[in-house]
């Protein structure tokens, strides 16, 4: 999975993945121990908790990886930086959909994505949509429940 693309994330995005490899980190010694202490009941064939702790350790490993990845690939964005009129990643976005009902989405990156607290990944269907449209174009995008239009109202760089 290790690539040279760059990960475009926000500064609160890159603290949130710092501080998950904290944890996991910290966790390593406990899977350790746990190993040794089920090592220590006998045949390792059927030992489930020797199983589970080996599966947890490789779950905590891969995830360790993944997280280094990422973040020795991040291109840390400050929208506050950011200005214009075309949306591009970490714009804040005010769409109007089709029955005039308010929307607003962030345009983060995969790793900080979260469409309940109103962040989009800028590769979801919907961000690839608006990357680089302005206020007053209109977006289609297909949704599992069908077809969404949306237009651009306002372009935020906060």
């Amino acid at each position: 999975m290790a690539s040279a693309d760059k990960v475009p994330m926000l500064a609160e995005g890159h603290r949130k993945l710092s501080e998950q490899l904290k944890v996991l980190k910290a966790e390593r010694p406990s899977i350790v121990d746990a190993i040794e202490e089920a090592r220590a009941h006998g045949d390792l064939s059927e030992n489930a908790e020797y199983h589970a702790a080996k599966e947890r350790q490789g779950q905590i490993e891969a995830s360790i990886a993944d997280i280094e990845d990422q973040l020795s690939r991040a291109l840390v964005i400050d929208p506050s930086t950011l200005s214009g009129d075309k949306v591009v990643f970490g714009a804040t976005v005010t769409l109007v959909d089709e029955d005039d009902k308010k929307v607003k989405y962030q345009l983060v990156g995969q790793v900080e994505a979260d469409a309940r607290d109103g962040k989009i990944s800028f590769n979801s269907p919907l961000g690839r949509a608006l990357i680089g449209r302005e206020v007053g174009d209109e977006v289609e995008v297909s949704t599992p429940s069908g077809d969404r239009y949306y237009e651009i109202e306002q372009v935020d760089f906060i």
